[in-house]
């Protein structure tokens, strides 16, 4: 089972469990809609576009809304310390809520009381929490945005907000220096993908792949297409490519997809994640040897 939890800006949506399915551009929920803008509906959506095509279970889903003032995120933490044991993912995906450091330590407690410790993929707030109490180490992806890369490195702060300023200045070409100090201070996942206009797949501490191309700019001002790849690396990783490549895989893929939308800075999310089974029938078995069907899965 491949589980994501996140929060949503939905005032009045109560925890939520159940299986994803794509609508249009709407997330559903069981009877929830839910928008596909940017966010975890957007990590979610992306993600679905990969289980589909590969005829994999799609992802179960545990959400809440939270409008900031963490109700939302914290009943998600708790569900999750509760119950994470009996659920026993194979890949957990932690994304958007109000950064809790020791709801936080409570679910990493939890998650070593699996029966078999899931895949730990992180992202936004979720990422935050996990490097600001020390358990970053624990996770096996985090897929941060230059800016965040930035905070990953500062040994101070705990929230991207309160990175030095010298840091928040730094170039992106100096994505390498702020990664080897990430690792040297333990802050960061077994593996990286730092996205931007260069997207980097680190693994250990060592880059391992940069992708430049397509070169799409635009995807830069489109809400939620660093959510997209986020979605994209949990479900490569769930269909049981190795960790680097499902992240390589997902930074080619969202570049591509934005180039087969034509996309412009006006461009919305759904549009780019409309055009993912187009990209994996062209070019997922060039870039994977994923290319056929056997016994419900792609081989």
């Amino acid at each position: 089972m491949m589980l994501i939890a996140g929060t949503v800006p939905i005032k009045n949506l109560l925890l939520t469990w159940g299986e994803a399915r794509l609508e249009g551009d709407s997330l559903a929920v069981n009877d929830h809609s839910i928008p596909c803008t940017q966010g975890t509906g957007a990590m979610i959506s992306a993600a679905l576009a990969v289980t589909k095509y590969l005829k994999l279970d799609p992802p179960q889903v545990l959400l809440c809304g939270d409008i900031g003032d963490g109700k939302g995120s914290r009943s998600i933490y708790e569900y999750l310390i509760q119950n994470l044991p009996q659920l026993s993912p194979q890949v957990l995906v932690l994304h958007y809520w109000l950064p809790d450091m020791a709801l936080m330590r409570g679910l990493c407690e939890s998650i070593e009381k699996c029966p078999q410790k899931p895949i730990m993929i992180a992202d936004a707030a979720s990422m935050y929490a996990a490097k600001a109490c020390g358990l970053a180490s624990k996770f096996d992806i985090f897929t941060p945005d230059s800016c965040e890369m930035a905070f990953l490195a500062d040994p101070e702060a705990t929230h991207p907000a309160y990175i030095n300023r010298h840091l928040f200045d730094t170039d992106i070409t100096q994505t390498p220096k702020l990664v080897a100090t990430a690792y040297q201070l333990k802050s960061a996942a077994k593996l990286l993908l730092v996205k931007g206009a260069i997207d980097y797949v680190v693994k250990d501490g060592e880059v391992v792949e940069t992708i430049t191309e397509p070169n799409m700019p635009e995807l830069e001002a489109i809400g939620g297409t660093g959510d997209t790849i986020t979605g994209l690396v949990s479900a490569f990783a769930y269909a049981e490519l190795e960790l680097h490549e499902a992240a390589i895989i997902a930074a080619k893929s969202n570049r591509m997809a934005g180039k087969f939308a034509h996309a412009t800075p006006a461009t919305k999310v759904w549009q780019i994640i409309e055009q993912f089974p187009a990209v994996f029938g062209e070019y997922l078995c060039e870039w994977s040897g994923v290319c056929f069907i056997k016994a419900g899965r792609e081989s």
